[in-house]
């Protein structure tokens, strides 16, 4: 640190010479005084700035270890939520399509009923109508197909027509023809 100076001098009452000599062995001693000091501030300075540079690397390396653990545990969190949410909007899709079948569902009910009730209305056969026809040509086909077979022992020469008759009978029979109800409307006078 710095040294101070002690004064040579003991009492006030000295002549004027030997006070230029004392106030130049002053100057000369505050300026080694000041040198010296200077000099130890600058090593001190050295030395803070070499401990700042290792000790700012220790430091440096430590923070960043600390982020890349802090970083790992925000992105574990991260997709721990994503995965939440994921989830939650998975489910939310199955519900709201669920729903929307079981709309559609309704919709295409009430739709087949209104159907049916405007082609009843007409006149026109439903499937069940077409279904019961089918089943009740079939049958009329096996019955006429085992009376033509009879006849057929019986009589040898109309064997020939008897196949084309099977034939026919075999074929679907086409649908008859249901009337159509028709109302008159009334002509309105203007």
């Amino acid at each position: 640190m710095v040294k101070k100076m002690k004064s040579s001098e003991s009492g006030t009452g000295s002549s004027k010479a030997s006070s230029k000599g004392a106030a130049g062995l002053m100057d000369s001693q505050l300026a080694g005084a000041v040198k010296d000091s200077a000099q130890q501030i600058w090593l001190a300075g050295m030395g803070a700035f070499s401990k700042a540079q290792e000790e700012g690397t220790k430091v440096f390396e430590a923070l960043v270890k600390e982020g890349m653990t802090l970083q790992k545990k925000t992105q574990g969190i991260a997709e721990d939520k994503i995965s939440e949410v994921t989830g939650k909007m998975s489910s939310m899709a199955g519900s709201v399509q669920a729903k929307a079948g079981q709309n559609w569902d309704k919709l295409e009910a009430i739709f087949e009923a209104r159907t049916a009730k405007a082609m009843n209305k007409l006149g026109v056969p439903t499937a069940k109508d077409v279904q019961a026809l089918t089943q009740r040509v079939d049958a009329l086909a096996a019955a006429v197909a085992k009376l033509s077979k009879g006849t057929a022992k019986a009589e040898p020469a109309a064997k020939a027509p008897a196949k084309r008759a099977t034939k026919a009978a075999a074929q679907p029979a086409p649908v008859p023809a249901v009337p159509v109800k028709r109302t008159r409307r009334k002509a309105v006078a203007a």
